[in-house]
């Protein structure tokens, strides 16, 4: 008689990457990569600022792509630094492919919320939008997965980053909470989605063996 294999280790339950030091570094690159483009944007005059999301203008539909890299200046960029390594990191806990699925759905449908609802003639940029969507999906994924070290990690973000979901509140000047809301809304839907892929991946005993 064979003794069944162990069943791996489903990857949304994972608290941290499977493998954390590539991962580290693959956002730390990222993170340059913000730095970089607002040290071009700061020595030029190319005004990348205004690249951002123009909301209900087709040609400001490119700007969903380009928002979330571009920044209104050191103080902006440096607030998002912190939780932009700590939840890019996290989520990097189901894999690259999932962590890149996850963060371009986040990505597009919080850019699509900002031009559909955003201001008329502003230009909106910044990495909030992702930096909400990666946290909402680190705090609910843990629920849908039912693991107890995954929602042991939303207590704690929840702890140190929770007033920061005030973001989703209209009223806040200079903030985008449109974004916000949005990418929030994406985390939560990547969170449910990741879980039923992960539950299809699962082997079914058949009956008897």
């Amino acid at each position: 008689m064979v003794a069944p294999a162990p069943a791996p280790r489903r990857s949304i339950a994972r608290v941290l990457p499977a493998h954390p030091v590539p991962a580290a570094l693959t956002m730390l690159a990222f993170t340059a990569l913000l730095y970089v483009i607002e040290i071009v944007d700061r020595v030029t005059s190319l005004g990348l600022e205004n690249d951002g999301i123009i909301s209900r203008n087709l040609s400001g539909l490119w700007g969903i792509l380009w928002a979330p890299l571009l920044h209104g200046g050191w103080d902006h960029l440096l607030s998002n630094t912190i939780p932009f390594l700590v939840f890019g990191f996290l989520a990097m806990a189901g894999g690259i492919r999932q962590f890149v699925g996850v963060t371009a759905l986040i990505w597009l449908v919080s850019g699509l919320g900002v031009w559909l609802i955003g201001p008329d003639r502003t230009s909106t940029i910044g990495a909030s939008g992702v930096i909400f969507g990666w946290l909402v999906f680190l705090l609910v994924r843990g629920f849908f997965a039912r693991s107890l070290a995954q929602i042991g990690v939303a207590v704690v973000l929840l702890l140190v980053w929770g007033s920061v979901l005030l973001g989703i509140l209209p009223g806040q000047p200079n903030i985008s909470w449109q974004a916000h809301l949005f990418g929030a809304l994406a985390g939560l839907l990547a969170a449910a989605l990741v879980a039923r892929a992960d539950r299809s991946k699962r082997p079914v005993p058949l009956p008897g063996l």
